[in-house]
């Protein structure tokens, strides 16, 4: 009887925490979607250019990820004791890493423009439009990177609907005045693809005055004053480096090997990049359900560990794992079967909507082993603190057998997008492997929040 209580606790406090996050990120990806579909309507050099100008905004979204995944290891189990100072202290540290590296990039784009999309494409046309996307583009990153550090902390404090539902009001704004600006609607001014740039930054700016305001207005726990955000010390800001940083170093080098794989893509053609951004936008509707439950499972299980209920962490853990991996089949199965209906939209060539239908299958293929792989690494070794080995591991799988089998593929074979693809994801069957035997040693369970160290 206990077990079961155990297990329904489990998978309530699962539905209530991961649905709003799972709506959150639908929203996300299905008006990602709407606005790829509205520039696909003015062709494959307006889809490469926007795509690989959106390569440096999802550098930063990455960054921002690892920066607020560092924090959240933390927040989520300093809520488990439920010491908001110490949250507090957190959001600040966030704060000032994610506007520093924002700016950084928000200056070299600015500068930089062509020379930036020139490292993904030889298409003059590309580099030409992509550069002029990108100076307007990066004029959201910053409020972008306040809006990623106290969304971040909101929901390790099991606040998921305010995130929720500010991601939706600007997401909305965004794919409305695309509508707009693209094709020139409601009087607005017809420019194409440097429209959807203007939307994105307008939508960025709204969401994060929507985030702040909100915060403060309702006295969450995330809404701290400017002297608490630096309250603080040498000692804390080290032991939060020690843990933090390689969450950030794990996201930067995930997220460089991704950017080495669209440059091998940009490279074999134009229409392999529009092509693989395509299948990218529509695999990723498919993998909310999985970013929403490897959310969850993270909050839950942090503040199990942070409440010293370690074996409860375990047994959480191992739930979650089966649930995305029977979720993750079913959803690729759906995948392979509606790949062809979903390409055909998109006004692209014959030989782009095959590579974009055939990425597709691969995709839905390899969903389960893609999810599997989010819930361990995100949901589980990240919130118990296990951030070194999860370094260790990206490490390994990406650049010593992603992004040489990507490079192998495309230049000494010559192969098309879709095999190289496919070549690629060997790097998730071992990075499954090397989790799978990581979760049942039971070493990743680190309490960071007490005198206690490590459950081995």
């Amino acid at each position: 009887m206990q077990h079961k209580t155990k297990s329904q606790d489990f998978y309530n406090k699962l539905v209530r925490i991961a649905l709003p996050i799972v709506a959150q990120e639908f929203i996300i990806m299905a008006l990602n979607l709407v606005d790829i579909m509205m520039i696909g309507q003015k062709g494959e050099v307006a889809v490469a250019s926007a795509a690989l100008a959106n390569q440096i905004t999802f550098i930063l979204i990455i960054l921002m990820f690892g920066v607020g995944s560092s924090a959240s290891v933390f927040a989520a189990q300093y809520w488990g004791k439920k010491d908001v100072s110490s949250i507090r202290k957190i959001v600040g540290i966030s704060l000032i890493i994610a506007i520093s590296s924002a700016t950084v990039i928000v200056v070299l784009s600015r500068v930089f423009p062509q020379q930036i999309i020139g490292l993904y494409s030889n298409d003059p046309q590309v580099i030409a439009l992509g550069g002029k996307y990108l100076q307007i583009a990066c004029l959201g990153y910053i409020p972008m990177a306040i809006t990623s550090s106290f969304s971040a902390a909101l929901r390790s404090t099991e606040n998921v609907r305010l995130p929720m539902v500010t991601s939706i009001i600007a997401l909305t704004i965004n794919t409305f005045l695309n509508y707009c600006l693209i094709f020139g609607n409601f009087g607005f001014p017809e420019i194409g693809v440097l429209g959807a740039s203007i939307a994105t930054v307008t939508s960025r700016i709204i969401e994060c005055l929507i985030i702040v305001f909100v915060t403060y207005r309702f006295k969450t726990p995330v809404a701290g004053k400017i002297n608490e955000f630096l309250s603080f010390n040498r000692d804390y800001l080290i032991r939060y480096i020690k843990i933090g940083s390689p969450v950030i170093l794990n996201e930067l080098v995930w997220v460089l090997g991704i950017s080495i794989y669209n440059m091998v893509y940009a490279h074999i053609s134009t229409e392999s990049i529009a092509a693989y951004n395509i299948s990218s936008s529509i695999e990723g509707l498919a993998f909310t359900l999985f970013i929403g439950l490897s959310h969850a499972s993270a909050i839950i299980i942090g503040n199990q560990i942070g409440a010293e209920k370690y074996d409860l962490a375990f047994y959480d853990a191992k739930k979650a794992l089966k649930l995305a991996a029977i979720g993750a089949v079913g959803l690729g199965i759906i995948e392979i079967l509606i790949s062809s209906h979903i390409v055909s939209v998109y006004q692209i060539s014959e030989s782009a909507y095959i590579s974009a239908r055939n990425l597709l299958i691969i995709s839905g293929a390899v969903l389960w082993m893609r999810a599997c792989n989010m819930l361990i690494y995100i949901g589980i070794i990240r919130s118990g603190g296990d951030t070194r080995f999860g370094l260790f591991t990206e490490l390994v799988t990406i650049w010593l057998i992603g992004v040489p089998l990507a490079l192998i593929g495309a230049f000494v074979f010559h192969l098309n997008a879709p095999l190289v693809y496919a070549m690629v994801t060997i790097e998730e069957a071992v990075k499954l492997v090397i989790g799978f035997r990581r979760l049942h040693s039971k070493k990743w369970i680190h309490n960071l929040v007490s005198h206690s160290s490590t459950l081995t």
